[in-house]
């Protein structure tokens, strides 16, 4: 590879920053629904303890803009130490001279977690005063956090600049399993949606490689909107899209879709074509046979790669495309591969990650590293190995 991976660097007694994501779904009463981003990265802690390091582990939990009570990391830091063999201590801030003093105190196999790194602005705009700060805790830099590798953030950006770099386990594992995406078996078959516009300029990049490419979810109602349908009450945001994209019959988007009067549990639906969208609904998820197509596809593919629900699926009314495709695909015999967030939480909840080739711990992250571009996080770790060998 062209970066150092952590078997390539001495971490023996030295402080280890290690950046993880631990950016977990919570409920409304603020506990995690979800803990497999730090199940993940569990193999990697467990390395360095035993290689004696002293483990500084970092991430963001939410988009906070300031400091927020809600999304400290004592709920993250709570269920780690359930899972870790070793002590967590949990520092009450991510940079400054009490953090370092709390470090300087650890002794090697011990872990600590720093408090959430979004309660800096500095961290989101890639600020390099916050990177090197972060760096002086150090010794040793570790990117374990797959799903941040597309994000231009100071704590994976940033940070390699100022110390030997290298990719976590969790990483390289990711790596290894989308390249069957990023260079796939043809016919390939994409299936993008959910909610980010990003993910649609990536599908846009996808598109030459790509057999076929489904649109769906908010992503979807954006494509409809281009070309010329109405999507009633659903929030489209306007966007330049390549005209050869937009027109090509390679791109697929819903032929009918579940249409409700309120986004709540108790709204009224109703499945209507995409022709007949109510002007005063919103578009929740996509019907029978728009399943049906992708089903006919997905038979027709060796290769299959899904990221994002095609509709609200954190409302149960609005999740049966969801569903229906999760289990479509579980059962495909293509390779098949999802996308991490939204897509692996619903995988996980109808317990069907065993039918797939492989669910990521990354989204967007995901998307971008399958259609071919280059991930801000994997850069960094190269260029510092060219600095510090």
């Amino acid at each position: 590879m062209k970066f150092n991976t952590l078997k390539d660097v001495d971490v023996a007694g030295k402080r280890v920053l290690v950046r993880v994501d631990f950016n977990v779904p919570l409920d409304k009463k603020w506990k995690i629904l979800d803990d497999r981003r730090i199940k993940a990265v569990i193999p990697t802690i467990d390395y360095l303890v035993k290689k004696k390091a002293l483990v500084i582990l970092m991430s963001h939990l939410g988009r906070p803009k300031k400091a927020d009570d809600k999304l400290r990391m004592d709920v993250v830091a709570k269920r780690l130490g359930k899972l870790l063999k070793t002590t967590l201590i949990k520092v009450e801030d991510c940079i400054g001279a009490t953090v370092e003093d709390q470090i300087n105190e650890m002794q090697t196999g011990e872990v600590c977690l720093l408090e959430n790194l979004r309660f800096y602005p500095e961290e989101a705009k890639n600020d390099r005063f916050f990177a090197q700060s972060l760096a002086e805790l150090a010794d040793v830099y570790v990117n374990d956090a797959f799903a941040t590798l597309h994000r231009e953030h100071a704590s994976v950006s940033g940070v390699p600049y100022f110390l030997p770099s290298c990719a976590g386990l969790l990483v390289v594992k990711e790596l290894k399993k989308l390249e069957k995406a990023r260079k796939p078996r043809k016919p390939f078959f994409a299936i993008i949606c959910g909610v980010k516009e990003d993910k649609l300029k990536a599908a846009e990049k996808m598109f030459t490689k790509a057999s076929n490419l489904f649109i769906g979810g908010v992503l979807g109602n954006i494509l409809l909107k281009a070309r010329g349908y109405k999507t009633g009450k659903s929030k489209v945001e306007k966007m330049k899209l390549d005209k050869k994209f937009v027109s090509s019959r390679k791109v697929i988007t819903p032929e009918d879709v579940v249409a409700a009067n309120k986004l709540t549990p108790g709204a009224k639906t109703k499945t209507v074509s995409v022709d007949e969208i109510p002007a005063k609904w919103y578009v929740v998820d996509i019907g029978p046979k728009t399943l049906k197509r992708i089903n006919k596809v997905v038979k027709n593919s060796k290769t299959v790669f899904w990221s994002g629900p095609p509709g609200m699926f954190e409302i149960a009314k609005f999740s049966k495309g969801t569903c229906a495709l999760a289990k479509l695909l579980s059962k495909a015999k293509a390779v098949t591969i999802a996308g991490g967030g939204d897509t692996a939480e619903a995988i996980d909840k109808l317990k069907l990650a065993k039918g797939f080739t492989h669910v990521s711990t990354g989204g967007g992250a995901a998307v971008a590293y399958v259609e071919g571009g280059e991930l801000p996080g994997i850069k960094a770790l190269i260029e510092s190995k060219k600095r510090f060998g």
